[in-house]
């Protein structure tokens, strides 16, 4: 199937992805805006150390997007940060591919 179809993403949000630490702290990459489904809703996630976090949103968009752990999305209403993101790829089956990313 490949990607999410586009009428299933009416959201957009705004993506700095984190690129490490330097000299005067964080260092993020371009704001690139992302087309995406987002769901507001509270739920336990694991980070990526392994620690339980709290996520607060959950953004579904398309596998070609960049959101490390630690970049900042900018939500509309609020900022975030990003927790995790999981890849799922569902290949040759005719499930759509897609990044789901929790954040703060």
């Amino acid at each position: 199937m490949g990607m999410i179809p586009s009428f299933l993403l009416p959201h957009t949000v705004t993506v700095e992805p984190y690129e490490g630490s330097g000299a005067n702290g964080p260092r993020f990459g371009p704001a690139v805006t992302v087309r995406c489904y987002r769901e507001d809703k509270r739920r336990l996630v694991r980070a990526s150390n392994g620690d339980q976090v709290i996520s607060e949103t959950t953004v579904w968009c398309q596998l070609g997007t960049v959101a490390p752990p630690k970049s900042r999305v900018d939500l509309g209403d609020r900022k975030a940060e990003v927790i995790v993101c999981g890849r799922l790829d569902g290949g040759a089956l005719p499930v759509p591919s897609h990044l789901e990313v929790n954040c703060t």
